[in-house]
């Protein structure tokens, strides 16, 4: 026996949401539903639009130069001051 979501188990659950939240709190339920799952749709394909960009503008111009790294040379005279005993 397939454990699928048919028409009653739905009708079920609708009946159960209306009766919980009541019909005049329905329609903006839906409302922000249906505003979080389009603000989410547009940040995910936002976001891989974005990645494709970054791939496409990486070109040997727009990478940033790296500096060389400059090491102080410690001298190995003792400083004037210090005696050794």
């Amino acid at each position: 026996m397939p454990m699928g979501i048919g028409l009653p188990e739905i009708a079920i659950v609708l009946v159960i949401v209306l009766v919980i939240f009541g019909p005049k709190r329905l329609p903006e339920l839906g409302k922000s539903l249906g505003s979080g799952m389009k603000s989410f749709k547009d940040s995910v394909t936002n976001s891989h639009d974005d990645d494709d960009n970054k791939t496409l503008s990486t070109s040997d111009d727009a990478k940033p130069k790296a500096e060389p790294v400059h090491a102080e040379k410690k001298s190995e005279a003792p400083a004037a001051g210090s005696q050794s005993s």
